[in-house]
């Protein structure tokens, strides 16, 4: 399926907390920034970890084996020993509801 799909409820995202979906079988990792969520793959371009499982402060997201750090705005690396970018995805909230489109990456 092509286009924005459904990835949760805005008002069950939580500041600082990375929660994990599935859409279209491409596992995402959604981080809620203000009025404003960021969707990336959940995958540490390192080490193939979740980074869902990691932490989030602000508008980064941590991977929990290495310590490696992604801004979730842009899916960059922003330390070492991650050196390639995470994919993010466009992400639009209509109606309350979080909506992401995993057919166009933003950065791939």
């Amino acid at each position: 399926m092509t286009g924005p799909q459904f990835a949760a409820p805005l008002d069950a995202l939580a500041e600082n907390t990375p929660t994990a979906v599935t859409i279209d079988g491409v596992d995402v990792v959604l981080v809620k920034d203000g009025d404003t969520v960021h969707a990336l793959r959940d995958e540490c371009s390192h080490a193939a970890i979740a980074l869902s499982e990691g932490e989030v402060e602000g508008c980064e997201i941590e991977c929990w084996l290495h310590g490696s750090r992604f801004d979730a705005r842009t899916g960059a690396p922003l330390n070492l020993p991650a050196t390639e970018p995470v994919p993010t995805y466009p992400t639009t909230i209509s109606d309350g509801r979080v909506l992401v489109d995993v057919s166009a990456p933003i950065r791939s």
